[in-house]
């Protein structure tokens, strides 16, 4: 059965400015966390405009993981119909439609604008992986980390600067469209790149092009493990402001805090992916994210609102952040032969993994509700660290997704 591929210009770089395609691939890594981060600060303004539960709270981060899981399967064959640059442009083009509803129409808008970043979001976050092996298949490790930096540097800023820009002035409407400026930016940027959109080439019958990622024991272990490290990053985000405030924190102090987690990720985004391509094995790496993961998580249960012992665990967690997501990014390529299956694999990873996550902060909003306090869902995430051990374990040692391909995509 014939399918389409992300097979084209897999074996070089194509005719472009790689120095413009690596900015274009940046700005566009900006924006990959930044629109979800800045919402998290800001749900106590908002909540003064809509009175909403905090499951409904909790909902608002978790809609664009609904739309990551929802859109995330169908990338990759979207990809190879249309190009990469062509879709990168169109779910850019969403990204800037959602940020300028979001603040607008009260929270019908609000809800709607949130799911058309996520769907934007989603296709970025398949196609980027696959774009950097196939543009830079020899530098997959340093470009990996670059991009994983950008993405959490503007992520970490959101965080901590969307609440005193509201309480600047701009209120958390105006706070908000500041990040949709850098979606505009993005796509601006990109779109001179249309002229080297080239739909993939139509594979004939053969095992390498209808071969499913579905049916490997190995793509889901992977797409567990993004899950579970995806849903304790996305539960921090939505809701460590609040556990920290009960805690003792003041708001801004709980911003911060957030902010202080995520810059602690970045030497790790940088360092983790190049480690990872170097290492025979990733299993020692799996191993520290696990004990940081614990460390940390543990910590925050305890701990009770002590600033610096406080501080101290969200660097812990930030750095285990890191080096989980990095982890699964690296998976997209070290398990894989080609852009085509990376692509292929980061879809399914990010589909069922975002379904995961999108679990955690409407779950959790929903157990403060019932116990009111925080250390039952805090609780859960333990498990799932434990769940990140056994799923590592497996997708850190040697191997492929599909090893008897391996001939075949070399040939």
């Amino acid at each position: 059965m014939n399918r389409h591929s992300l097979e084209t210009a897999e074996s070089g770089l194509s005719l472009r400015n790689p120095l413009f395609l690596l900015i274009c691939i940046l700005l566009t890594a900006l924006n990959m966390r930044s629109p979800i981060t800045a919402i998290s600060p800001l749900l106590d303004l908002i909540r003064q405009d809509f009175p909403v539960s905090n499951a409904m709270a909790g909902f608002l981060t978790t809609i664009p993981l609904v739309a990551f899981a929802i859109l995330s399967p169908f990338v990759a064959k979207m990809a190879g119909k249309y190009g990469m640059e062509r879709i990168i442009i169109v779910s850019l083009m969403v990204l800037t439609l959602g940020g300028w509803l979001r603040p607008f129409g009260g929270l019908t808008m609000l809800l709607i604008g949130t799911f058309l970043t996520g769907l934007a979001i989603a296709i970025v976050n398949v196609i980027l992986p696959g774009m950097i092996k196939r543009e830079f298949p020899f530098r997959v490790g340093i470009m990996t980390s670059i991009y994983s930096i950008c993405m959490n540097v503007f992520a970490a800023t959101a965080s901590a600067v969307s609440l005193p820009l509201a309480n600047a002035g701009l209120g958390w409407k105006g706070s908000i469209l500041i990040w949709t400026m850098l979606a505009m930016v993005a796509l601006i940027l990109w779109i001179p790149q249309q002229r080297y959109n080239q739909p993939a080439k139509l594979l004939k019958h053969t095992a390498h092009a209808t071969r499913s990622v579905w049916r490997s024991p190995l793509a889901w272990k992977i797409t567990i493990f993004m899950g579970m490290q995806s849903m304790i990053f996305y539960v921090s985000i939505a809701w460590l402001p609040d556990i920290l405030q009960e805690q003792g924190l003041t708001n801004i102090q709980s911003g911060y805090m957030l902010s202080l987690m995520q810059f602690s990720m970045l030497p790790f985004n940088f360092i983790i992916p190049i480690l990872a391509a170097k290492l025979k094995t990733q299993r020692p790496l799996v191993l520290f994210t696990v004990m940081l993961y614990l460390i940390s998580l543990l910590g925050i249960i305890f701990v009770d609102g002590h600033l610096w012992w406080t501080a101290i665990c969200l660097i812990l967690l930030g750095i285990a952040g890191a080096s989980s997501f990095s982890l699964s990014m690296m998976f997209f390529s070290l398990r894989t032969h080609t852009a085509t299956q990376a692509a292929d694999l980061s879809g399914m990873s990010q589909s069922i993994g975002y379904l995961l996550a999108a679990c955690g902060p409407t779950l959790f909003g929903i157990l403060h509700d019932i116990t009111g306090n925080w250390k039952l869902p805090l609780s859960l995430l333990v498990i799932a660290t434990f769940i990140i051990l056994y799923t590592g374990m497996m997708a850190g040692g040697k191997g492929f997704i599909h090893p008897e391909e391996k001939t075949a995509s070399a040939s």
